[in-house]
């Protein structure tokens, strides 16, 4: 799923009570918490836990507890608030939308890199030309849009440019901060400094003036990939066409075992017969789910056969809005 967001600066130690401390302020200065703004109780991450995965399926471990109170210590302050009993109490009684989102996001860790696990994008581009036509691919995690990008590069190079304009990627993450990055389609040159100057020609427009130092993937290839928001934990994606491949990368490991059940469950009827499923390189569905065979390298192949027809055609994800800013001679303008 995608980038780390930078850790706040520590903040000076308080002055400590005469009073004595009640057991909850006693466990935090044994944990080294007393130079924290905010108390953050065993308790507090407790309930954290409970509501990240019940609200989008998130396993959060012991060691991410300084994460979780550093990244929603931000949410306290946003909000005026002075303990996280009264920000999680604020979030379950107003139950607002925008705040469950803002709550999301912060536990939501995003690492992702143009054609990260490269060994996956070769058997894509074996795979696809022997598909019938127009191909569609779903990335289910796109972070900051470098998958989905890299899936849509690989689809012009294996189809060529004609096949391609027909062919779709849909890119969903359940982080709607990121899905705007990746719908802008800028990164810094040192995001694609390792491609080669083949792609890079092909596939990017250099940044100049304002924008020197960065670069924009072409409009050709940002029209061929749909943005939108999706939760894996939801009952019903919502999605009413099937893909020849899916790529759910780096995903599972948040999850537990009855939830990757229940996510690749509602995979099978979403996908084509004979359909790959491209797995992170730390994730194994063999003890999961008997739908996937293992073919390759965190490659699986669809084994049953969904017997559905072809659904209700997607949306078309070739919007002329999309096309991107005006361009010049290969430059971002």
């Amino acid at each position: 799923m995608m980038a780390t967001r930078a850790q706040p600066r520590p903040q000076p130690a308080r002055p400590q009570s005469a009073s004595p401390a009640r057991p909850e302020r006693m466990e935090s200065a044994r944990s080294g918490e007393q130079g924290r703004d905010f108390e953050f109780t065993s308790a507090d991450f407790a309930r954290i836990r409970d509501l990240i995965h019940r609200s989008a399926g998130i396993s959060l471990s012991d060691h991410k507890r300084d994460m979780a109170y550093s990244r929603l210590a931000r949410r306290l302050r946003a909000r005026g608030l002075e303990t996280f009993k009264q920000y999680l109490d604020l979030l379950e009684a107003e139950n607002d939308p925008a705040e469950w989102e803002a709550f999301t996001n912060a536990l939501t860790t995003n690492l992702t890199a143009f054609f990260r696990e490269a060994h996956h994008f070769p058997i894509l581009a074996e795979f696809v030309p022997r598909r019938a036509q127009p191909v569609s691919v779903w990335c289910s995690a796109a972070s900051t849009g470098e998958e989905p990008y890299s899936i849509a590069m690989t689809l012009i190079e294996a189809l060529g440019d004609s096949g391609a304009r027909q062919a779709s990627v849909l890119a969903t993450d359940i982080d709607t901060q990121v899905l705007a990055k990746a719908e802008a389609g800028m990164y810094q040159f040192d995001q694609v400094k390792h491609l080669s100057p083949e792609r890079l020609k092909r596939f990017f427009l250099k940044g100049t003036g304002a924008h020197a130092g960065m670069v924009k993937v072409r409009p050709e290839v940002r029209a061929m990939v749909r943005f939108e928001q999706l939760n894996l934990t939801d009952r019903d994606y919502q999605l009413r066409s099937q893909f020849d491949a899916i790529f759910c990368r780096n995903v599972m490991i948040y999850f537990d075992k009855p939830t990757q059940a229940q996510v690749l469950a509602r995979f099978e009827p979403l996908m084509k017969s004979g359909g790959l499923l491209f797995a992170g390189h730390s994730e194994n569905f063999t003890y999961v789910t008997q739908a996937f065979k293992l073919r390759g390298q965190t490659v699986y192949e669809l084994t049953r056969d969904t017997g559905a027809a072809a659904r209700t055609p997607a949306r078309s994800s070739n919007h002329a809005s999309h096309a991107g800013s005006a361009t010049t001679n290969g430059v971002i303008a």
